[in-house]
């Protein structure tokens, strides 16, 4: 059998391949196929009958004294695409046609035009309310848009898994997150769906506060990971849970959670809250907070057994000053909210609920550290007369 040389040019290494029998060349790339008759520089060539075989040889080229050229090829083009190299996106084109057209417009009714005359008027009008909302810097300035819709559905889902987080808790099966979940929603809840409930939109304090009681709850975490290296509580002796009645605390709750509501309805509307060197004192009050709680709590369990069983009676830091700073400081939290919103009645509010419970509970602490300690710790109420707040006794 007879067979042509081909010479291909390449910029690395020359090769060549021989072509045999076969006369139908695929070229996947362009998706279709050439009919090829080769013939050979010889003149005693015949054409080739035999079909039955086509095969690519490479080989390297060879230095001969003879020098051989490709013939020239005759070509016929096929319009045949190969079954497969299908483009799936044209798919649903490949029947379509004049007649197919034709026919489903005529079998259209009044009622059909009608009903995708609608579809597509309001797929229009969906499309350009969208653009124009996107446009808006109103829209982009504000939070109102997203207060009136998507966010409440987030607080309520929030405030939901919070509570069920908050009855795993309850039995000690809450992870971190679980118990990250319950600190956010609560949170959400105090700082800031109240002022987007009133006002329509948020910006300002709303946003700061909300971290800012993140960071303040999570120091005595914070402490436990610089004394023991992780997160969780350990256990101890019960008797130091010291809580008031349940319904005690309830209260507690509900009433701090009315003030915080309170403050959000009492306040200006947020874009007339002062801003500037107007607000110096409120960002020294939450300067002031912050060293004060994590100061209380880092003496508090330098001079403890687990964070939680006093070992001695704490007289450094802010036990300086007040009996019980860690309290102090968290009712300081909550007026420093109500004076950054401007709402003065409200923190006169929230500051009574906090006395009423703090004193309740300071009491039953006071009792069981004089059990403990005896005489050492009435020396130091004796010397720190003030529970909570300095110079009020």
């Amino acid at each position: 059998m007879e067979t042509a040389s081909v010479l291909l040019q390449s910029r690395t290494i020359p090769f060549g391949f021989n072509l045999k029998g076969s006369q139908i060349i695929s070229c996947r790339h362009f998706d279709k196929q050439f009919q090829s008759k080769v013939c050979s520089s010889q003149p005693s060539l015949k054409p080739i009958r035999n079909a039955s075989s086509f095969s690519l040889s490479p080989s390297p080229l060879r230095k001969t004294t003879r020098t051989q050229f490709l013939s020239p090829l005759k070509c016929s083009f096929s319009n045949i695409p190969s079954s497969d190299s299908r483009n799936p996106l044209l798919e649903p084109f490949k029947n379509l046609s004049f007649d197919s057209v034709k026919s489903t417009l005529s079998e259209l009714t009044p009622i059909k035009i009608v009903k995708w005359a609608a579809i597509v008027s309001l797929g229009i009008a969906a499309t350009k309310w969208t653009v124009n909302m996107v446009f808006n810097p109103f829209f982009w300035m504000y939070f109102s848009w997203s207060w009136l819709f998507w966010p409440w559905f987030v607080a309520v889902a929030l405030a939901l898994y919070g509570l069920y987080a908050f009855r795993k808790h309850s039995i000690g099966e809450a992870s971190i997150v679980e118990q990250l979940a319950i600190v956010t929603s609560v949170f959400t809840w105090l700082t800031l769906v109240p002022p987007a409930y009133f006002n329509g939109y948020l910006e300002g304090w709303p946003f700061v506060f909300f971290f800012v009681y993140h960071y303040f709850f999570f120091f005595n975490v914070s402490v436990r990971k610089r004394l023991y290296g992780d997160y969780y509580a350990r256990p101890h002796d019960p008797k130091w849970d010291v809580y008031p009645p349940g319904w005690y605390r309830l209260l507690f709750c509900v009433g701090v959670m009315v003030g915080h509501w309170l403050a959000a309805f009492e306040a200006p509307e947020l874009h007339r809250v002062p801003g500037g060197w107007s607000n110096v004192g409120v960002w020294i009050l939450i300067v002031v907070t912050l060293l004060m709680q994590y100061n209380s709590t880092l003496y508090l369990a330098k001079y403890s057994e687990k964070v939680v069983v006093p070992t001695a009676v704490v007289q450094f830091g802010p036990y300086r000053w007040v009996r019980h700073p860690i309290y102090a400081s968290t009712m300081l939290l909550f007026a420093t909210y109500c004076l950054a919103l401007r709402a003065p009645l409200s923190l006169l509010f929230v500051v009574a609920v906090c006395l009423m419970y703090y004193d309740q509970k300071a009491k039953l602490e006071e009792g069981l550290m004089v059990e403990t300690f005896g005489e050492s710790y009435l020396e130091y109420a004796s010397k720190v007369r003030c529970k909570f707040i300095p110079f009020v006794y």
